[in-house]
């Protein structure tokens, strides 16, 4: 009996582990009938709609910046800033969360040694995308950049499903499709005069940097859901940190003082300002992405937000829509439905 007993208080003891761990408890609360389950949708939808708008002004930001400074800033020193703001917001956001609830397992900084380094991971792997990021515009032609979404499209889902083992339905594969095609119709009109063949050296640094970028989500996808109960803002805290590192160590290894000779903020405005907010907040609103969903949620994100930022560029610097954007819109539409309901069905 008393063996009995044992394993039937271990077994409780387990479905109440198992009941807090599950990420999206129903659990009806009495006096106002609300869910659990829908506060957490209400959060995904709320950072996935952030994400959208941060994604969609990102790309006229730095247009922008670059059209009014004439890009007199250094790039470094912007991604340190980045780095380094997204650092300071989420210590900010922690010593709220820390006067409010106090400081628990869950939202303390201090961690393992094991449980931090996984953290430097996905810095050095975007370290070294940003490496290679900057010298591929000389060898790419623009108009190249629908291929490589394609297969920054189609890369997510296998990732996803190598690293990930997620699986998509056959319908959600349809949807992929689609959506390949409608962002193919919704790219800006690159098409002038001048005529530069992408070589084959420029092709080969593409594809390395489109997987790499597709890795670098993946993995930090992994990374944030191997503790799903630990707070997303000490996660960015630790994310940031090693960015901020690698950073610094680019800033160093180019000199300091030669890739600042005019001073660290030179050639900085309250655009440029505004960029790195934007960029710093776009960080971290993308790892509660992928800690609430997932990468194909944020290529989905991402291309509506190119869809976006093509119309409001249209009025703000008259750049020229290509004659089946309205076809392109409306594909990535039905590829939305589908994965929707591809979604509904896998649960």
């Amino acid at each position: 009996m008393m063996k009995h007993h044992g394993i039937k208080k271990q077994g409780e003891n387990s479905n109440i582990e198992a009941r807090e761990r599950k990420p999206f408890l129903v659990a009806t609360t009495r006096s106002s009938g609300v869910t659990l389950a829908n506060k957490l949708d209400l959060r995904k939808y709320f950072v996935i709609a952030a994400f959208t708008i941060l994604a969609s002004s990102q790309a006229i930001f730095i247009a922008r910046s670059e059209i009014a400074e004439n890009s007199l800033y250094n790039k470094r020193t912007v991604n340190f800033s980045v780095e380094a703001l997204k650092c300071a917001l989420s210590l900010v956001a922690l010593l709220k969360i820390w006067k409010s609830d106090g400081i628990t397992q869950d939202n303390k900084l201090s961690m393992s040694f094991d449980e931090v380094i996984i953290y430097s991971f996905p810095a050095t792997f975007c370290f070294i995308h940003s490496l290679l990021k900057s010298p591929l515009f000389s060898f790419m032609d623009g108009r190249n950049n629908q291929s490589l979404k394609i297969l920054e499209i189609i890369s997510t889902g296998v990732l996803s499903r190598l690293i990930l083992k997620r699986k998509l339905t056959e319908i959600q594969w349809i949807a992929f499709v689609l959506l390949c095609v409608g962002c193919t119709f919704t790219e800006p009109d690159t098409s002038s005069d001048h005529i530069h063949q992408t070589s084959l050296q420029g092709w080969v640094m593409a594809i390395v940097t489109t997987l790499l970028s597709v890795f670098v989500g993946v993995h930090t996808e992994a990374v944030i859901k191997k503790h799903p109960l630990k707070n997303v803002n000490v996660q960015n805290f630790w994310l940031s940190i090693f960015g901020l590192i690698f950073e610094l160590v680019g800033l160093l290894n180019g000199n300091l003082v030669d890739a600042t000779p005019k001073g660290f903020f030179y050639g900085y405005s309250i655009i440029t300002a505004c960029m790195i907010l934007n960029h710093a907040l776009s960080g971290i609103v993308v790892s509660m992405v992928l800690k609430y969903t997932d990468n194909i949620v944020k290529v989905y994100s991402v291309s509506v937000a190119m869809i976006i930022a093509a119309i409001v560029s249209k009025f703000i610097f008259d750049s020229h829509l290509s004659d089946d954007f309205l076809l392109g819109v409306t594909i990535v539409s039905v590829s939305l439905f589908l994965h929707g309901t591809g979604s509904s069905l896998a649960s």
